[in-house]
């Protein structure tokens, strides 16, 4: 066939490739009756561009480590993403050989609906080849950051002369709302100033939302704004030109120093005829006729959903599928030369991709001796902690926003270094005042096999609770430890002492939350959160001092574990009153049982630490730590007492805060809402007289 002719067919093939994409976008739509047709109708050439010139994905095996990643933050496009997993033949298996779809017909037809895989927003772990959720807009493009990240990292540490192990390129298509929120804007400054050359985000630039045009809030110079954080800015005026956005896109390849910028000027609801470049375009179903007359539009027949044409998948396999299978077979190659010459390094990457510890990760943790007098503030023995568990499990690092001082989070034994462009290697990170994109960063790392932790005070997790709640959503392994737990934090008063937080953390599905009371909990926290493989976990910790618990006279902290355990108890093991409570709170409990003791009064102590652990445990147990038989019972917390009535009852006594706090020194602050050993007391004497008095008693 004569080079020209042989262009010519593939231009055309091309074009067949785009416009099937669009087709079968907007019969998922329009069969559900529900969904965003516009943006797939606009950005289908670019989506198609990526994956089928540039990007290195086998289909075989989605979770191969040096695969490119995509991730579609305008995640309301997901029809799109569904063609694409469907035309390119992504298994569902992580196994090669495997001739499950990910992404089938049938699932294609079934979208939004119930039991489907193709959910109404991308969901990671739903479906293979999804690299992360997105829907909430900003949140897929902040978490590709991570992933850049993590591809640095693991390539400064890992990569060896000979042996690029660790080279993939991170894509994202953006819309103008992922542009407009905060997290992106965070999530960009910082890939910016660490000059992220593997990652680009294509900007789907097609000016309306879902209140109409964007000119009506958004008219700042994007690319501009992208130019001052230390991006590379292209543009392509003409989302249907490949040739442009193939140009671009080598540009990117080619770029070593900072992260690309693409802006593509798209129209919505592109080739609709009644419907292109309008709002109504973008979040409802085109309409049966306006679906007929788009699909005339590009030359389908108006009478056929989900039409497949000839030639359509095999134009993908030839490319987009060849390419990856191609590019992963040599590298598993590399990697069993790699692993010949550096077996312990391949045995590292081996157990990120597992989310395995490494052996021995414990061998080094501190011990705490009984110290009730002076006592260490929890996050200083989380601090302890955490360093002896790192110098032993290379790919756990992380940061804080701007508060490694104040969290304890900072790695301080040799070689860890700072993560910087000039020191990818580094293992602390310093985030910025950018709590929101730091726990989004994290989710990314988390994604690409690293063990990250992020850190910050627990007030300002309302500034993160988007990314959080995403990775709960997605089971990722983020560990995040939150300091300055309450109001004992004083002088900063009720602007950064937290109230309501903890409450809302308990209600996060997924979200494992650990309060501990003393050093000995801290450490035991810490063995809870390691084994976590599907879920994030929340440190809860003090920056006051706390007592260490004589341990010899008082219950193990093991007891942690099963999230809330008996830490002291009446000589005969049979309570008339229960005190509950965790954190620094337990203190107290602590305190008022031993004066109770004195006055021949049987009280039982537990700590709770984690609410969602002890709810895993049977029944039996939660029996035996709690017994249905005593009645009388106070929970002290210095924070909303939501929740607490569970495990007091209807009768029983709550000590919370029912305000926020105010400024003064923390134990003033203590003394003037209840949290002192007194409150305690005068509850728990109540408790028992109205359990004697139930009795019959006086």
């Amino acid at each position: 066939m004569p080079a020209d002719t042989q262009e010519k067919t593939q231009d055309k093939l091309d074009v067949l490739c785009v416009d099937t994409l669009r087709m079968l976008a907007i019969d998922q739509v329009q069969k559900a009756n529900s969904g965003h047709p516009g943006t797939p109708l606009g950005a289908a050439p670019v989506a198609y561009c990526i994956w089928q010139r540039f990007m290195h994905f086998d289909p075989h095996n989605a979770a191969w480590p040096n695969r490119d990643r995509f991730v579609l933050s305008a995640g309301h496009a997901s029809a799109l993403l569904y063609g694409l997993l469907f035309l390119g033949d992504v298994k569902s298996s992580q196994q090669s050989g495997q001739n499950a779809g990910a992404v089938t017909m049938e699932q294609l037809q079934s979208f939004r609906q119930a039991g489907s895989l193709t959910s109404g927003h991308p969901e990671h772990g739903l479906v293979a080849g999804v690299e992360t959720t997105t829907g909430p807009l900003g949140q897929g493009a902040a978490t590709s950051v991570g992933m850049a990240i993590a591809q640095a990292w693991l390539g400064a540490t890992y990569n060896r002369p000979g042996f690029s192990l660790f080279d993939h390129k991170v894509y994202v298509l953006a819309s103008d709302g992922d542009m407009m929120e905060g997290v992106c804007s965070e999530a960009a400054s910082l890939a910016g100033y660490l000059k992220l050359s593997q990652l680009c985000w294509i900007y789907d630039s097609n000016s309306i939302s879902i209140e109409g045009s964007t000119s009506i809030a958004f008219t700042e110079d994007v690319g501009a704004r992208f130019e001052s954080y230390g991006w590379q800015v292209l543009r392509v005026p003409d989302a249907n030109d490949l040739d442009l956005l193939t140009k671009a896109l080598k540009t990117f390849v080619h770029t070593q120093d900072k992260p690309t910028l693409i802006v593509v000027t798209s129209h919505i609801g592109y080739g609709s005829p009644n419907k292109h470049d309008t709002k109504e375009a973008h979040g409802e179903a085109l309409g049966v006729e306006e679906v007929r007359l788009t699909k005339q539009f590009y030359g389908f027949d108006p009478d056929v959903q989900f039409a497949m044409p000839e030639g359509v998948k095999a134009h993908f396999a030839g490319q987009f599928g060849l390419r990856g299978t191609t590019a992963h077979e040599a590298w598993t190659a590399l990697f069993a030369a790699y692993r010949a010459k550096y077996p312990p390094l391949a045995a590292q990457i081996d157990q990120m991709q597992r989310r395995e510890l490494p052996a021995n990760w414990d061998a080094d943790l501190p011990r705490f001796e009984a110290d009730e007098k002076k006592g260490i503030a929890t996050r200083d023995s989380s601090a302890k902690v955490l360093n002896a568990i790192a110098a032993r499990m290379p790919w756990l690092l992380g940061g804080a926003a701007d508060l490694a001082p104040s969290t304890k989070t900072n790695l301080g034994f040799d070689g860890v270094g700072d993560f910087s462009a000039a020191e990818p290697a580094g293992r602390n990170f310093h985030f910025g005042i950018r709590e929101h994109a730091m726990c989004a960063v994290a989710s990314g790392m988390a994604l690409s096999g690293l063990r990250p932790f992020a850190a910050g005070f627990l007030i300002f997790t309302d500034y993160a609770r988007g990314s959080i709640r995403l990775a709960a959503m997605m089971g990722l392994p983020v560990i995040y430890v939150w300091t300055h737990d309450s109001i004992a934090m004083g002088e900063d008063g009720p602007t950064h002492q937290p109230i309501e937080q903890l409450a809302s953390f308990r209600a996060m599905p997924g979200m494992v939350l650990l309060r501990p009371a003393d050093a000995n909990e801290v450490l035991e926290a810490w063995k809870v959160v390691m084994a976590l493989r599907d879920r994030p976990a929340s440190l809860v910790l003090s920056r006051q001092a706390l007592p260490t618990f004589d341990r010899s006279k008082y219950a193990s902290a093991a007891g942690v574990a099963r999230g809330a355990y008996v830490l002291a108890d009446a000589e005969d093991g049979r309570p008339e009153v229960l005190l509950l409570g965790s954190g620094s709170e337990v203190a107290l409990c602590i305190a008022a049982h031993e004066q109770l003791k004195a006055e021949g009064l049987k009280s039982r102590v537990v700590s709770m630490p984690s609410w969602d652990l002890f709810e895993q445990q049977d029944e039996a147990y939660r029996e035996s730590v709690l017994p249905d038989a005593v009645q009388a019972r106070v929970s002290v917390e210095a924070a909303s007492g939501l929740g607490w009535e569970r495990y007091v009852g209807r009768h029983g006594a709550i000590i919370a805060m029912h305000s926020f706090g105010m400024s003064a020194p923390g134990k003033d602050v203590q003394k003037h809402f209840g949290f002192d050993v007194d409150h305690v007391l005068a509850a728990a004497r109540k408790q028992l007289g109205k359990s004697q008095a139930k009795l019959g008693k006086t």
